[in-house]
């Protein structure tokens, strides 16, 4: 019974009760209520339907366990294969490929038998059907639905079929024991799917897609609150982007780095000091030495656009608008430095100032138009959640994102580790 009461107590409360850095990870042992479970095992005839019960316990545990049983039967069939040959090259739509249609054909077929209906295995062009099946795939990947197979469809397509079992597995026990989600107006990040939720009352009133941090320069989970609003912000540039982003970029125009606003300072006789960019020789100094501090004033050509959400947190992480529009029409957005850049920042604007009647459109623009740089306080804080969960769940349907950071494989391991002591735990029990 020891070993029955210690899967019991998996499937209520996670396995994994916590991780370094995943604050996001959020458990609610009241709720879950484990010594009433437990006591319901016990007093059981059939203790295997208690199990069975508790493991369904999370709405979204039918829809992932269901793909966790396909991918894991496909497993045992051997797997999918691994494309070769260039991967580098993109693979368009009514095109003939001798050695990359095929691979593809059979590597889909596992998936989607669709594929080889009405079609030779061993034909050479990428034909409509195959087409079809692809855009399938990148749909059910979070991928721009397009039939164009680049860099990141076939990253996809090679992900090893262990990956995605271990994706999934993850996602159930991330779910178990959570904590259930408040009425009040909160923000969601989800940073592997790339998007904003903000939620009141249990309904989406705001959904946009957001750009995260890249995986050398990862976006960290956090638990905060939205207090205050920047207008036209300056960015004081941390050191680390002023050392491998902005350094590259004065060596070629000083100049025109001057014009977009950038200034340069350096401490002279302790004293912090202007210099003319112009006048410094770049080539002389490297990332691991490099004596400036830069700040951007305000504009349009300002890294941090228009609006900084602010939301005070050790690691100096906040959410902003950008003039890089057009990383949002990209499937994969992990392009900052570990900031949250906003697709749609005036809309998040105005929720954030809502039931603050002094505050409409019509002075947002003239405060913005003006061109200088104002803070703000939200008279309703807001609390925003960084979170990372690569698998989810959509009218039913099992859509999984990649592990950009690594972070479900840590899980994994965490997930898989010895679990003897916990068992002689449970069995020291009455």
């Amino acid at each position: 019974m020891a070993r029955a009461e210690l899967a019991l107590r998996d499937l209520v409360l996670g396995r994994v009760a916590a991780l370094p850095g995943r604050v996001d990870i959020r458990r609610d042992p009241a709720r879950a209520d484990f010594p009433a479970w437990r006591e319901r095992l016990f007093a059981s005839a059939d203790p295997a339907s208690v199990i069975e019960q508790a493991a369904a316990l999370h709405a979204d545990a039918a829809p992932i366990k269901a793909e966790l049983a396909r991918f894991r039967a496909i497993a045992v069939r051997g797997g999918w294969p691994l494309i070769e040959g260039n991967l580098t090259s993109t693979l368009e739509p009514g095109t003939q490929d001798a050695a990359r249609v095929p691979q593809l054909r059979a590597r889909l077929a596992v998936q989607d038998p669709e594929v080889l209906r009405g079609a030779a295995a061993e034909s050479t062009v990428y034909d409509a059907r195959l087409q079809a099946a692809v855009r399938r795939f990148q749909a059910e990947e979070g991928l721009e639905a397009d039939g164009r197979i680049g860099r990141l469809s076939w990253a996809a397509l090679n992900t090893p079929i262990e990956a995605k079992i271990g994706q999934l597995r993850v996602a159930l026990d991330m779910r178990r024991g959570l904590a259930a989600p408040g009425a009040e107006r909160r923000i969601d990040v989800n940073i592997p799917d790339s998007r904003l939720k903000l939620a009141e009352a249990g309904r989406v009133v705001l959904d946009m897609a957001v750009v995260v941090g890249r995986p050398d320069r990862q976006t960290p989970m956090l638990d905060v609150r939205l207090v205050a609003v920047q207008f036209n912000p300056p960015w004081g540039v941390p050191d680390r982007n002023a050392r491998e982003d902005l350094l590259p970029r004065f060596r070629r125009d000083p100049a025109r780095m001057q014009a977009m606003g950038y200034r340069l300072y350096q401490r002279i006789d302790g004293e912090l000091t202007e210099i003319d960019a112009t006048t410094v020789d770049f080539s002389a100094y490297s990332k691991d030495r490099f004596p400036f501090i830069i700040r951007q004033d305000p504009g349009e050509a300002n890294a941090l656009g228009k609006l900084k959400f602010v939301m005070p947190n050790r690691d100096d992480i906040f959410m902003h608008d950008t003039p890089d529009r057009h990383l949002f029409r990209r499937p994969d957005r992990a392009f900052s430095s570990g900031c949250i850049r906003l697709e749609r920042p005036m809309d998040l604007l105005a929720e954030a100032f809502n039931g603050m009647p002094a505050w409409g459109r019509e002075r947002f623009d003239r405060v913005l138009e003006s061109g200088a740089t104002q803070g703000v306080a939200l008279a309703r804080p807001i609390p925003v959640r960084l979170h990372y969960d690569t698998v989810l769940v959509e009218a039913g349907s099992v859509v999984m994102r990649r592990d950009i950071y690594g972070l479900d494989a840590a899980y994994l391991r965490a997930l898989d580790a010895p679990r003897s002591e916990r068992l002689a735990e449970a069995s020291s029990r009455p």
